[in-house]
C-alpha cells in the first residue's frame, strides 16, 4: 500500500496520450494533452484539426462506450470504425457539441429539442384549469383519436366478444395538424392546362410520365392520359387533384395512387423549408402560399389545449413568450405539489439566458436557428450535468457570437473546466484562444500539406513562435483610408419579422455593406425576411453542404460537365463514359472506388477496389486521353494545378478554367477535384459552397457569416474576394461579427441595443470610422478596442 508521502497510483494518468495518429491528412501525430484543463485546436481551415480532435479522439472514446453494450442494442447504434492510430491512452468519456443545425422537422421547436416542451406539459396537465387529461392533451404532435369495435378475448379454454372503445386526447389543432401552418396551391403552378398528362402537363419536380408516376396515372384507368387537362370533368379534376390513398395494380404490381396535392405535402412539405433542395424549394415557394391557420392562430394547439390556463396563462402562451420572461413567471409559481418539476423546469430555461439564447421563444422553429444558436442550444443539455471527468468536445462554439457574447461563452468554456472535466475546443477567434491552459497548433498549410503538430504549449508560447497562427495571433485589421460610394439604395420598410420592430432602412448599393449585432439582435430576420427574396439576390447561407463518398469538388460545382464534354469530343464518344456514377464506372465498385462489406455491428470494412485500383472508372475509359491525360489523372489534380491546365494550349476549356478560378480565389486550391465530400473539414465546405453560389447570375449578394470555419490568416483571402466583387460592379452584404470584416466595410447597419424584444431596432448606420468614433453601441465599443 502507497504511503501518504507517494502519490496514489490512479492519481497518475493526468494525461491523454495520441501516438501515431493518421487519420484523413494526419501525418504519424504524436501529442500529449492534460486532464482537466482547456486545450485549444488552431491551424488553417483543412490543416486536420477536426481529424485529430473528433476523427481520432472522440471517435475513439464513443466507440469503446457503444461497445460496452450488448451486441443486440449495439446494432440498432451508428457502427463506428477504429481510428487509423498506433495508441490512444488516458481517454475519458466525450461529448460533442458540433456545429450541425438542428433537425429541420417542420414539427421541431425549441422547446421540443431541449425537453422544455416535455416539462411544460406534465405541468399544464397537473395545474392546468379546467383540467383536461394527461401531457398528451398539451401535445401539438399527437392528434385526438377514438375508435370502438369488438375485440376478441382468449379466458382460459373460451372465446369471448367484447366491445371495447378508447379514446386519446392529443393537443394537436386539426386543420393544420400541428405546423402551425395551412398551404393554399397555386394550380397553375402544378399544371399546364392546355397539354395532357402525356404531354407533360404536370410541371411538379419529379413528376415525368417516364417514370413510376406515368405508370399510375395512366395504369389507374381514372383518366384518358391524351386528354388536355382543361378538359376534364369536375370528378376527373378531383382525382387528379384531392384523391386519397387508393389501392391499384398496374401491370401485375400492386401500387396506391394518391391524389397530387396530398402527395405534395406528404413527399415536399412535411420538410422545413431550409432543408429542401434548391430546386423543391423554388417549387414551393412558386406554388404554395402559407398562411397562419386561422383555428388555432400559429400556436399549433387545439382550442382545449389553449382553454386550459395555470396563473392565466396558457401553454400556447408560455410557448409564445421571450424565454427570459417564461424563466421570471416560472419563478413566480409555488406550488409544493409539482416542486421538482418546477426546479428542473427552472434550471433548463435559466441555462438559457446564462448561455445568451433568452431571446428565443419555445416555440421558434428549431430549423430556423442559426448555427450558433443551434450549437448553444445543444450546450443547454450539458451545463446542468452533474457528470465530471468527462471530455466535452466543441467544435468552434464561438460560430454566430457578436464580441459581447464571446465573454460569456468562455466563462461557459472555463466553468465546465472548472467543474473537472477535460475540455477540448477547435477554434480559430483570438478571444478564446487567449483562455487556454495549453495550445496545439496543427499545419503549416491545408489537405496534404498540413497534418503535422506546429507548436503545442502556452498562448504566450503560441505568440512567440514563428508559426502562421503565432504570426497572425495579434493581427489587427485597420480602417480603410476611403470608403467607396454607394451607386443607389435598396429600401426595407417596415419590417416586422420576429423580433424587429417596424424596422425601415436603406441598404446602400454598389458597396460592401456589413450588417452586425449581438446574437439575436435581428439581423438574420432583417436580411433574409426582406432581402433575400428579391429578384436577382444570391444567398449563401451557413448551411453545410451535404454530400455522399460519390460527390466531389468536380460534381459540386458543375465543373466535371464541361469536362466529360471535352472528353467526349476529342475521343468521338459519349459524356456518361466519363462519369464515375454513370456508363464509366467501374463494374466491380460501382464507380465508388472502394468495396464495402458490411460487417453488422462491427464497423464495415472499405477495401480499394482492385479491378480499377481506386480510380473508379473502367479500364477502356482510361484508354481516352485530353490533353495528354485521362479522367482519373484530371480527377486527381488539385484545383490550382487543373485552372492552369485549362488555361491554354491543347487542354484549354475556357467554362472549366471560369469555374476553378472561384475555388482558387477562396484559397481551396490545394483540393483535389475528386476528393469526396465527406472527407472536407467544416471551413471548406463553407468556402466550396462560396465559390458555387459566386458564380450564380446576379447583382446583389447576401452572405451570411462567411468566416465561419476561417482561420486568422484566410480572412484576408476573404476580404480580397469580396472586394473584387464589389469592383465588378455587384452590391455585397454580409452578416458578420468578425471585426476585420466590420473594418473594412464601407457601410455599417448595427441592430440592437440588445437581444430579443430588447432587440430589433437599427442603431446605428454609417462608415466603420463614424461606429468607432461615437463608441455609442456594443459593437462600437468592441471595434474601437479591437483596433486598439
Amino acid at each position: 500500500m502507497p504511503s501518504a508521502s507517494t502519490p496514489h497510483p490512479a492519481d497518475s494518468h493526468d494525461l491523454i496520450r495520441v501516438d501515431g495518429a493518421r487519420e484523413n491528412n494526419l501525418k504519424d501525430v504524436h501529442v500529449v494533452l492534460p486532464k482537466r484543463r482547456l486545450t485549444v485546436f488552431t491551424g488553417v481551415s483543412g490543416s486536420g484539426k477536426s481529424s485529430l480532435v473528433f476523427g481520432t479522439i472522440a471517435a475513439e472514446s464513443q466507440r469503446m462506450i457503444n461497445e460496452t453494450y450488448s451486441s443486440f442494442v449495439q446494432g440498432f447504434m451508428p457502427t463506428l470504425s477504429r481510428p487509423d492510430v498506433d495508441l490512444l491512452d488516458g481517454l475519458t468519456t466525450a461529448i460533442i457539441v458540433d456545429q450541425e443545425r438542428l433537425g429541420a422537422n417542420i414539427r421541431s421547436t425549441v422547446g421540443t429539442v431541449t425537453d422544455a416542451n416535455a416539462m411544460l406539459r406534465i405541468l399544464f396537465s397537473r395545474l392546468g384549469d379546467p383540467q383536461i387529461g394527461s401531457p398528451q392533451a398539451y401535445s401539438f404532435n399527437v392528434a385526438s383519436v377514438s375508435g370502438a369495435g369488438a375485440v376478441t378475448v382468449q379466458k382460459g379454454t373460451e372465446t369471448t366478444r367484447e366491445k371495447k372503445t378508447f379514446s386519446i386526447v392529443g393537443g394537436m389543432c386539426a386543420r393544420c395538424e400541428g405546423t402551425g401552418k395551412v398551404s393554399e396551391f397555386e394550380l397553375s403552378a402544378l399544371f399546364d392546362e392546355e397539354l395532357s398528362l402525356n404531354e407533360g402537363a404536370l410541371t411538379v419536380p419529379g413528376y415525368s410520365m417516364e417514370g413510376w408516376y406515368g405508370r399510375i396515372f395512366r395504369g389507374c384507368g381514372w383518366f384518358d392520359p391524351d386528354k388536355p387537362l382543361k378538359k376534364y370533368t369536375k370528378k376527373e379534376m378531383a382525382d387528379l387533384l384531392h384523391k386519397p390513398a387508393t389501392k391499384i395494380k398496374v401491370e401485375g404490381i400492386n401500387l396506391t395512387y394518391l391524389g397530387l396535392i396530398p402527395q405534395i405535402q406528404k413527399s415536399f412539405l412535411s420538410k422545413d423549408r431550409e432543408a429542401m433542395q434548391p430546386h423543391i424549394r423554388a417549387f414551393v415557394d412558386r406554388a404554395i402560399r402559407f398562411d397562419t391557420c386561422p383555428d388555432c392562430g400559429g400556436t399549433r394547439l387545439s382550442e382545449g389545449a389553449r382553454s386550459s390556463k395555470v396563473a392565466g396563462i396558457s401553454i400556447a402562451d408560455a410557448c409564445a413568450m421571450q424565454i427570459s420572461d417564461l424563466a421570471e413567471w416560472v419563478r413566480g409559481l409555488d406550488e409544493p405539489t409539482v416542486a421538482p418539476l418546477l426546479t428542473g423546469l427552472r434550471e433548463t430555461l435559466d441555462s438559457f439566458v446564462g448561455i445568451g439564447l433568452g431571446y428565443l421563444s419555445l416555440d421558434r422553429a428549431s430549423g430556423s436557428l442559426s448555427g450558433g444558436e443551434a450549437q448553444r442550444v445543444k450546450m443547454i443539455r450539458h451545463l446542468g450535468s452533474s457528470l465530471t471527468d468527462v471530455t466535452y468536445v466543441f467544435d468552434e462554439p464561438t460560430v454566430g457570437l457578436h464580441p459581447h457574447d464571446i465573454e460569456r461563452m468562455n466563462e461557459l468554456l472555463l466553468q465546465l473546466r472548472d467543474k473537472g472535466n477535460t475540455v477540448l475546443v477547435v477554434e480559430h477567434k483570438p478571444e478564446t484562444i487567449a483562455i487556454a491552459d495549453h495550445v496545439v497548433d496543427l499545419g503549416p498549410g491545408a489537405g496534404a500539406a498540413g497534418g503535422e503538430i506546429c507548436f503545442e504549449g502556452t498562448v504566450a508560447g503560441l505568440r512567440a513562435s514563428d508559426t502562421v497562427t503565432g504570426r497572425h495571433l495579434d493581427d489587427r485589421a485597420q480602417l480603410k483610408e476611403k470608403v467607396r460610394p454607394a451607386s443607389g439604395v435598396m429600401e426595407i420598410r417596415n419590417a416586422t419579422t420576429h423580433n424587429l420592430r417596424d424596422v425601415s432602412v436603406d441598404v446602400p448599393q454598389g458597396v460592401l455593406v456589413v450588417v452586425t449585432g449581438v446574437a439575436g439582435s435581428g439581423k438574420s430576420s432583417l436580411i433574409h425576411g426582406s432581402l433575400a427574396n428579391r429578384d436577382d439576390v444570391v444567398v449563401v447561407d451557413q448551411g453545410a453542404i451535404k454530400g455522399s463518398r460519390r460527390s466531389n469538388p468536380a460534381t459540386y460545382t458543375g465543373l466535371l460537365e464541361p469536362i466529360r464534354k471535352a472528353f467526349a469530343k476529342a475521343n468521338g464518344v459519349k459524356p456518361a463514359l466519363f462519369s464515375a456514377n454513370s456508363e464509366g464506372a467501374c463494374a466491380t465498385c460501382k464507380g465508388a472506388g472502394v468495396i464495402y462489406t458490411d460487417l453488422a455491428i462491427m464497423a464495415g470494412v472499405a477495401v480499394v477496389c482492385e479491378e480499377c485500383g481506386g480510380k473508379r472508372f473502367t479500364a477502356s475509359v482510361l484508354e481516352y486521353r485530353f490533353g495528354g491525360k485521362d479522367i482519373s489523372e484530371v480527377l486527381a489534380m488539385p484545383v490550382a494545378q487543373a485552372a492552369e491546365f485549362f488555361a491554354d494550349g491543347e487542354s484549354k476549356i475556357p467554362a472549366a478554367h471560369k469555374i476553378l478560378l472561384r475555388p482558387v480565389d477562396v484559397g481551396l486550391g490545394y483540393l483535389s477535384l475528386g476528393q469526396p465530400l465527406t472527407t472536407l473539414s467544416g471551413g471548406e465546405r463553407q468556402r466550396l459552397k462560396l465559390a458555387t453560389q459566386m458564380g450564380e447570375k446576379g447583382d446583389v449578394y447576401v452572405l451570411d457569416e462567411p468566416t465561419t470555419g476561417l482561420h486568422l490568416a484566410d480572412v484576408e483571402n476573404l476580404l480580397g474576394l469580396l472586394d473584387r466583387l464589389v469592383d465588378s460592379g455587384k452590391s455585397v452584404v454580409v452578416i458578420e461579427h468578425h471585426q476585420a470584416v466590420m473594418a473594412h466595410a464601407d457601410w455599417i447597419i448595427d441592430l440592437g441595443p440588445g437581444a430579443g424584444h430588447d432587440g430589433g431596432t437599427v442603431v446605428f448606420e454609417g462608415t466603420p470610422a463614424d461606429l468607432v468614433a461615437t463608441k455609442e453601441t456594443l459593437t462600437g465599443q468592441h471595434l474601437a478596442t479591437y483596433l486598439g
